[in-house]
């Protein structure tokens, strides 16, 4: 099969147009993932810190071991005892975003 002498190179072209956006959409994707992977370990770090918390012992050190920069907040309303953790994350060099996971347990040991 011939093509015309004017379409000559016409696929290359749009190949060099077309794969710089592949491979922006693509590292958008797996960097989302990313940021959704460290969400799911800080919010099992705030609930593991939670229960540590309700029992006594140290929330801080839970938080520094599975969520190492966190910035750990605690807080109680009557029985309840609360930990919210924060922390920077970034989606792409661009956007920088923070994360924040809370939770909550009963205190006193019970």
């Amino acid at each position: 099969m011939r093509f015309p002498a004017d379409e000559r190179g016409s696929a290359t072209a749009e190949l060099a147009v077309a794969l710089p956006s592949v491979v922006l959409v693509l590292a958008c994707c797996i960097s989302g993932m990313s940021v959704a992977g460290q969400q799911l370990r800080l919010t099992d770090a705030a609930a593991l810190a939670a229960r540590t918390l309700g029992r006594g012992g140290d929330p801080h050190a839970i938080a520094a071991r599975l969520s190492p920069g966190a910035l750990v907040t605690l807080g109680a309303d009557g029985d309840i005892v609360c930990v919210t953790l924060s922390q920077s994350a970034s989606l792409t060099a661009l956007l920088p975003v923070t994360l924040s996971a809370r939770s909550c347990a009963l205190g006193g040991g019970r």
